[in-house]
């Protein structure tokens, strides 16, 4: 019964993640017009296309879970950091550069003027371009709001099993990803 509790608490972890960051609120507008971009290009039935659409949130919620095992290995392995050490560092940057950006935005200041103007790399493959949406929404969502990840951490230092750590961080990444999942299930009523 205990693991299954900690699975619960691991996928309610993953799913505040998102939710409860207001730096991510802006991404799903985002996430629901790349999704519509790449139904666009699919020809085919509409049974075809939710097909097609389910496949792409797999893929976008595989490259959350990647996303996420390759930070947690570089700041505990490569890096030998703990996160509340990164936390107290970069939280303080951020914030910095947010409010920074905030004071900007309400005196109407122009970005072009002073800042270089970037185009996305243009990926062909709908696949790869879902990776990569989950591979960046993971790494922008825990910045946003760490304590969650913290919850996982705490969660995983009382298990011992290897393999329960292991489907409790694969949890965690579902539960980041379940936003994205119900955005997807809802779009798919309507295409």
């Amino acid at each position: 019964m205990a693991e299954f509790s900690t699975i619960w608490v691991s996928f309610l972890a993953g799913l505040f993640t998102p939710l409860g960051a207001v730096c991510v609120l802006p991404l799903y507008p985002g996430y629901l017009a790349y999704l519509a971009s790449q139904l666009k290009g699919h020809k085919g039935t509409a049974s075809s296309q939710k097909k097609q659409l389910m496949l792409l949130v797999t893929v976008v919620a595989s490259g959350i879970i990647f996303s996420l095992f390759l930070i947690g290995l570089l700041f505990t392995k490569l890096l030998s950091l703990s996160l509340t050490a990164v936390t107290a560092i970069l939280s303080p940057i951020a914030f910095g550069i947010l409010a920074i950006v905030s004071i900007f935005l309400i005196i109407d200041f122009e970005w072009s003027k002073v800042l270089p103007q970037f185009s996305r790399p243009n990926v062909k493959n709908p696949f790869l371009n879902a990776f990569l949406f989950g591979t960046f929404f993971a790494a922008i969502v825990l910045p946003c709001n760490p304590a969650p990840l913290i919850i996982l951490f705490a969660l995983s230092t009382s298990v011992t099993s290897f393999l329960q750590n292991l489907i409790g961080f694969i949890v965690f990444g579902i539960g980041m990803a379940f936003p994205l999942i119900v955005l997807s299930f809802i779009s798919a009523q309507y295409a």
